[in-house]
């Protein structure tokens, strides 16, 4: 088995022969035990998916082991969708640069097993790509739904109509704004630039920065996309352990090569600012939801190494003190989100 699931440098996308017929879109779904969403998530593409030859849609399993995963897509899909495992679970990061080497069409949409597309958005991103042939990305508004799909709360809009963004590298550089689910980028962007590399959590948000360092990028207002939240996931190790934090500091440092110097210092500083106060919410989460006192504490530690204010401090003393009482009450454990 190989001993780097998380790529050093950004893993290399082989180009595609020139010749021969390609579909316009490949419709990637990298999965990893969440069979209880993948009917669901299947179904909303098929539902809006184009003839077989103009859209490649294609699952790529990392080595599941709650269903039996091929069995699942041939009953939803029969032969429409295509099913490749990996010969042993690989991390997510090599199953997007397996998802992107797969992917046959000029568009890439990586679409995890757990989130939706609503009707409309594949027509509507092609609509973006043809009105701005240069972009390299486009993406569009979405909602966050928990287990049920039932919605919980939407993003803001980043404008109010369909069109290239303005300032969006200096814009994202202030916090992730975006999810796997609401983009689709062009095959040679990432053949291009790499897949994803350096860290498993908010490994994106530098993608999505790199992207942004080299091409215009596109956006749709309307919400075409939802970002499935999850009970309970915030008893994962990474937020035990603070890893969340540590590898959102990497993605801070590390986008700075992408920004002009002169926006530096007051974009990282912003952004630091941001997640330290991010790591606070995590904090509550772990007490209220899980009684997890130690893996409060270290995520309080991790916030206040990376920014300090009036307000910060507020929000630990109100924990300290309600974790020296031992008061407790039941939130709703989510997957939470780094935007």
């Amino acid at each position: 088995m190989p001993v780097d699931r998380i790529p050093l440098t950004p893993p290399v996308i082989q180009p595609l022969p020139a010749d021969g017929y390609r579909p316009r879109w490949s419709v990637m779904i990298p999965v990893y035990n969440c069979g209880a969403y993948l009917k669901e998530t299947l179904t909303a593409v098929l539902e809006q998916a184009l003839p077989l030859d103009d859209m490649q849609i294609e699952v790529v399993d990392d080595g599941s082991t709650d269903v039996d995963v091929a069995v699942l897509v041939a009953d939803v899909a029969g032969g429409r969708v295509q099913y490749f495992r990996q010969p042993y679970n690989v991390g997510s990061l090599r199953n997007f640069e397996t998802c992107i080497n797969r992917a046959t069409g000029y568009l890439i949409h990586i679409l995890h097993g757990d989130d939706l597309v609503k009707p409309g958005y594949y027509a509507s991103m092609q609509r973006l790509f043809d009105r701005f042939p240069a972009i390299g990305a486009a993406f569009c508004r979405y909602a966050y739904v928990g287990e049920s799909s039932k919605p919980l709360y939407v993003r803001d809009p980043e404008m109010d109509t369909a069109g290239i963004l303005d300032n969006w590298l200096l814009r994202l550089a202030q916090r992730q704004r975006l999810q796997y689910c609401t983009v689709t980028v062009k095959r040679e962007v990432y053949e291009r630039l790499g897949s994803f590399y350096g860290v498993d959590y908010g490994e994106d948000w530098e993608m999505w920065m790199r992207i942004a360092r080299h091409y215009p990028v596109a956006y749709e207002p309307e919400i075409l996309a939802a970002y499935r939240l999850h009970m309970a996931s915030i008893s994962g190790q990474s937020y035990a352990s603070a890893k969340n934090l540590k590898d959102l500091q990497w993605v801070i440092r590390t986008i700075q090569q992408y920004l002009p110097e002169s926006e530096k210092e007051a974009l990282y500083k912003e952004a630091m600012k941001f997640y330290a106060h991010y790591g606070l919410k995590v904090a509550n989460d772990l007490w209220y939801g899980l009684h997890n006192r130690v893996g409060a504490k270290v995520q309080v530690r991790e916030a206040l190494s990376m920014h300090k204010d009036a307000l910060l401090y507020w929000k630990v003393t109100k924990l300290y003190m309600k974790m020296a009482l031992n008061i407790t009450a039941f939130i709703p454990r989510y997957k939470r989100p780094i935007d």
